[in-house]
């Protein structure tokens, strides 16, 4: 019997999404749910700690949002043309854009006297692959004209743009922010380091195509859009290490999730190798590297929400689920955690 994406609907009061981050990133609340029962306890984020014991590692995505948001118009048009970069492929980009129908194969588009842009191609589905002409940095330019690409869930203007990425993001590329991350601050994670959990960074250039809503029924066949990784030999040995003495691998983020599980052989072992993922985990996988999970909570028929319900039990998911929302937690990217233990954690 096939799953059914409305399988994975749920009602979620709008006053629950969450629209602006806590002053202090890890005073978040955080519901500890068991991966394998319906045990539910609550805490305070900066108390994950506490749940990590000695020898463990911790998986996080470095991967750095872009300001990938920005405005142009066609040549001698007074007009309004949003522009959002998805996936860079050498000087190339795949973007979404805003109206699609005025942009064909051939358009320029003006952002600024620095950058311009030609759009080449067109997908499928209405993707726009552009090149970009500019003079000087592409990144710097990006700083200075591109806002962040907000989930359309949050509807209020974020102040401060960092606060829309980790404090350890460091490689540019994604479009969305990993946002179980976001719980973390530095002083956190180097209590973490000094009880001696490991910390392996791994990267997964997180595209929209993650948070694309499932629009076909029969969930087997949505298909995914490819994400860049890389997984350097050093973090590959730290996570090899770990299981191979018996210790707890646990995932912040189901992007973190995503990458490991996409380059783990069937014993749950890394190398170091970087490529493009189009991996879809739904209930009925089969998990071969991770043991714990920490992310936020997701939007109602989304892969994410799919990919918890595989990773536990789609029962045990809408149970805690059930009891974030009666105890109004805050949902989605600048939302409350929790932590799917797995066993003897």
């Amino acid at each position: 019997m096939s799953l059914k994406t409305s399988d994975f609907y749920y009602d979620l009061p709008k006053e629950l999404i969450a629209q602006h981050p806590l002053e202090d990133r890890s005073s978040s609340r955080l519901l500890i749910a068991n991966r394998y029962d319906k045990n539910l306890k609550e805490d305070i984020f900066k108390n994950i700690i506490n749940y990590l014991n000695k020898g463990d590692v911790l998986v996080i995505n470095n991967t750095k949002v872009i300001p990938a948001r920005i405005h142009g118009h066609r040549k001698d048009k007074e007009e309004n043309i949003e522009i959002l970069l998805l996936t860079r492929k050498g000087d190339i980009w795949e973007c979404l854009v805003k109206p699609g129908k005025k942009v064909k194969i051939g358009t320029e588009i003006i952002f600024s006297d620095k950058l311009k842009a030609e759009v080449i191609d067109i997908s499928e589905d209405g993707n726009r692959f552009i090149k970009f002409i500019y003079e000087g940095i592409f990144e710097e330019i990006l700083d200075q004209l591109g806002e962040m690409p907000l989930p359309p869930y949050i509807k209020e203007k974020l102040d401060d743009q960092t606060r829309y990425n980790t404090v350890y993001s460091k490689i540019e590329g994604s479009a969305a922010a990993p946002t179980a991350g976001l719980h973390f601050t530095k002083e956190l994670l180097e209590q973490i380091k000094n009880k001696g959990v490991k910390i392996a960074p791994i990267t997964l250039h997180v595209g929209l195509g993650t948070f694309r809503p499932v629009k076909v029924e029969d969930v087997e066949k949505h298909h995914m859009h490819s994400e860049y990784y890389m997984v350097s030999e050093e973090s590959a040995s730290i996570i090899n290490d770990a299981k191979k003495n018996g210790n707890k691998i646990i995932a912040v983020g189901t992007t973190s999730m995503r990458t490991l599980e996409s380059v783990a052989d069937k014993n749950g072992m890394l190398k170091e190798t970087r490529g493009w993922t189009d991996i879809f985990i739904y209930p009925g996988y089969e998990f071969k590297c991770v043991d714990s999970l920490i992310t936020n909570f997701h939007l109602p028929e989304s892969t994410l929400l799919m990919l918890v319900s595989a990773f536990s039990s789609k029962d045990i998911i809408f149970n805690a689920y059930e009891y974030a929302i009666k105890n109004k937690f805050r949902f989605f990217s600048f939302g409350d955690a929790m932590f799917l233990r797995g066993k003897d954690v």
